[in-house]
C-alpha cells in the first residue's frame, strides 16, 4: 500500500512553517512586496526555528532532514509570500553547488558566515543552456551582467552551468529593478567586473544533481503559490452570490475549482517523489525536472483562473490573486525555464530507453 503520510517529525516541521507563514506572512504581504525587504524581527524568528539548515550535515549544525523536509517548508512559506520565502532563506538554491561540488568545507567557508550575517543573501545564478546571464570567467575572475535576481543585497554569487560550479564575493554592483514577481526578494540587475573567484569547480555529474535541486526547490515554492491561489479563489466563488446561489455552486465555476485542486495535487505529489529520490540517493535529475516541469505549468494554469474566478476583483490589490499569478510566472522561468527541463528530462528518458528499431527488430 501506498502511503502519503509525511510521518510524525515532518507533520511538525509542516506545521511549524505553515502557521509561521500565517502568522508572519500573509498579512503582510503587500508591505513586504512594497518596501522590497521584510523587518528585522522576521528574520529573527525564521533564524530560530532554524528551517536556513534543514539539509545541512548535522556535524555543521544542521538538522539533516533531507530534500522532503525543504520541499515542505519551501511550499508552507511560498503559500505565505514566496518572496518572503526566497528573502528569509540566506543560501536558498545557491547551497546546492555548495553542498554537491563542495562538500562540507564549501559550507563552513562561505555558507556559515552568512547565517550569522543579519540580511545576508546568497545567490545562485544558472549560466548554461537558455540562460540571459552574460558572464565570462577568465584568467581567476568573473565579468558580466545579469539582467535580474530576486534581491538587493548580494553577498555571495554562486554561478552554474552543465559542467560546474564557481564562487565569487566581491566586484558586485548591483542597480535596483522594478521586477515583476518575488518583489519582497528584492529586484536588482548585476554588474561584475573582474570579480575574483573565491572557488572553482569543474564536475558535470555533481553540477546537474544542483541543478536537480535547485529545480526542485523552485517547484515547492510554484506549488505553494497555487494552492494559496486555488483556496483563496475556492473560498471566494463559496462567498460569491449570483442568480440566487454561490458561484461555486455553477457547474462551469465548480469543474474549474475541482480541476485546480487536482493541478495542485498531481504537482505536489512529483514534488514529494523527486524528493523522495534524492533522500534515498538515487539518480533524481528526470524526476526534479519533471517536478519542476508539472509545477510551472500548472502553476501557469491555476493561477490565471484563480484570477478569472474573481472577476474584475482579481486584478485589485486588495485580494493576493494577482500576486500570485505574477509570482508564478516569474519562478516558472528560473532555471533555464520548462523549455530547459524538458531537454533534461527527455534526455533522461531516452538514454534509459531501448531504441524502437530494436525493438522491431527484436533485439
Amino acid at each position: 500500500m501506498i502511503d502519503f503520510a509525511l510521518g510524525d517529525e515532518l507533520e511538525l516541521v509542516r506545521a511549524t512553517a505553515r502557521d509561521f507563514a500565517t502568522d508572519q506572512l500573509r498579512g503582510a504581504l503587500r508591505d513586504h512586496e512594497s518596501q522590497r525587504e521584510l523587518a528585522a524581527d522576521v528574520h529573527q524568528r525564521f533564524a530560530e526555528i532554524g528551517f536556513a539548515t534543514l539539509e545541512w550535515p548535522e556535524g555543521l549544525g544542521g538538522s539533516d532532514l533531507g530534500s522532503l523536509a525543504r520541499c515542505v517548508v519551501a511550499e508552507e512559506l511560498a503559500a505565505g509570500c514566496p518572496g518572503a520565502a526566497l528573502a528569509l532563506d540566506p543560501l536558498g538554491p545557491a547551497l546546492y553547488p555548495l553542498l554537491e561540488l563542495g562538500g562540507s568545507a564549501a559550507l563552513q567557508d562561505f555558507a556559515l558566515p552568512l547565517l550569522t550575517t543579519p540580511g545576508a543573501r546568497a545567490l545562485l545564478v544558472w549560466t548554461g543552456s537558455g540562460s540571459r546571464a552574460r558572464l565570462e570567467e577568465s584568467g581567476g575572475s568573473v565579468t558580466g551582467q545579469v539582467p535580474w535576481v530576486p534581491a538587493d543585497r548580494v553577498d555571495l554569487l554562486v554561478g552554474l552551468d552543465e559542467t560546474g560550479a564557481w564562487a565569487i564575493s566581491e566586484g558586485i554592483a548591483t542597480t535596483r529593478v522594478r521586477g515583476a514577481g518575488l518583489r519582497a526578494a528584492g529586484a536588482s540587475s548585476l554588474q561584475i567586473e573582474n570579480a575574483p573567484l573565491r572557488a572553482h569547480w569543474r564536475e558535470p555529474a555533481a553540477a546537474a544533481r544542483a541543478l536537480a535541486r535547485a529545480r526542485l526547490y523552485s517547484a515547492a515554492l510554484l506549488v505553494g503559490v497555487m494552492r494559496e491561489a486555488a483556496e483563496f479563489s475556492r473560498d471566494y466563488a463559496q462567498q460569491r452570490t449570483a442568480f440566487g446561489r454561490p458561484i461555486a455552486h455553477h457547474q462551469a465555476l465548480a469543474f474549474l475549482i475541482a480541476d485546480m485542486a487536482a493541478a495542485v495535487d498531481s504537482a505536489r505529489l512529483l514534488l514529494w517523489d523527486a524528493a523522495l529520490a534524492l533522500d534515498a540517493g538515487e539518480g533524481a535529475e528526470e524526476r526534479c525536472a519533471g517536478a519542476f516541469l508539472e509545477a510551472s505549468e500548472q502553476a501557469l494554469f491555476v493561477t490565471p483562473n484563480a484570477l478569472q474566478i474573481l472577476g474584475g476583483h482579481g486584478f485589485m490589490q486588495d485580494y493576493p490573486v494577482e500576486k500570485s499569478m505574477r509570482e508564478a510566472r516569474t519562478l516558472s522561468l528560473s532555471w533555464g525555464g520548462v523549455d530547459a527541463a524538458r531537454e533534461c528530462g527527455g534526455r533522461e528518458i531516452l538514454e534509459h530507453t531501448q531504441p524502437l528499431a530494436l525493438l522491431a527488430e527484436g533485439g
